[in-house]
């Protein structure tokens, strides 16, 4: 039994779920909170006790003893059945006794958006924080590959994107649990500039040493890479949705949230090759 567990059993302080608590964001908001004093249950399937998106059955249990929840979806809240599952979920959270309830969510997916308004109608107090895309796809997720191999080949042409570090997402999503201040606001949180992937390759080629190109290919092509690699296809098309110039624009989200600015993907970069994460 876990500390945690132990905590909760005993009415001494309620706990946070953090759904996808050994995820990018997950991880950080856990540890995070932890740090602070605060009692922490991991929502995964391999969690004490287990939550899975598509056995409902788990939830009540992991839900048993909880306040407040950090809400991840996986794969992405713009897939099939997203939304009502996270509806479905908020419903059974409030009725569970849980106040608050954060979402992460995706700039510019309209299907996103309709799990944002069904994890607000549930009652709860709701914060809703949407982010580009996160730095630690490049090392802690399904870009690692092509950065060892030194081509990042994705259907993204001239795109440039406003990449967000995971950390500061942490930080959003832990104040936005603890602090009242929060309630009812849409974070929309983005990095200090905006990149292209060919700029991305060439910050991660500097902090490497060694050259990393980006190479465009189209939709289908990618498409067949994800299905080899037995992803999603989906993922495909998400892409070309967001990359169409739609969140080609930076916000002060994070700076509205905590006050100081965002984390430079130059830094990320530099920090993660130090760990030997790209050392081919």
């Amino acid at each position: 039994m876990t500390q945690t567990t132990q905590q909760t059993q005993t009415g001494t302080a309620p706990a946070t779920l953090v759904i996808g608590g050994t995820g990018k964001t997950g991880r950080r908001v856990a540890d995070k909170l932890t740090a602070l004093g605060r009692p922490v249950r991991i929502g995964s399937r391999t969690g004490e006790p287990p939550f899975d998106w598509n056995e409902p059955a788990t939830w009540g249990p992991a839900l048993e003893g909880v306040d407040r929840a950090y809400v991840t979806y996986y794969p992405d809240l713009a897939f099939p059945g997203a939304a009502e599952q996270v509806g479905a979920f908020a419903e059974a959270a409030v009725a569970a006794g849980v106040r608050r309830l954060v979402l992460l969510s995706g700039r510019g997916e309209e299907a996103a958006e309709l799990s944002e308004q069904n994890l607000k109608d549930s009652g709860a107090d709701w914060t809703i924080v949407r982010c580009a895309w996160f730095n630690q796809n490049f090392d802690e997720s399904f870009f690692v590959g092509p950065v060892l191999a030194g081509e990042i080949a994705l259907p993204t042409a001239g795109a440039v994107e406003p990449f967000i570090d995971t950390d500061d997402i942490a930080d959003v999503v832990v104040a936005a649990l603890t602090d009242d201040r929060h309630i009812g606001r849409t974070h929309d949180l983005t990095g200090p500039r905006l990149l292209s992937f060919a700029d991305v390759a060439a910050e991660l080629s500097k902090a490497t040493g060694r050259g990393i190109s980006y190479v465009p290919v189209s939709t289908e092509e990618y498409r067949a890479v994800l299905r080899e690699n037995g992803l999603p296809e989906e993922i495909a098309d998400l892409f070309e949705l967001i990359l169409d110039g739609r969140n080609a624009h930076l916000t002060n989200g994070v700076e509205e949230a905590l006050g100081r600015a965002p984390r430079d993907f130059a830094d990320f970069a530099r920090e993660a090759a130090a760990t030997g994460v790209w050392n081919a």
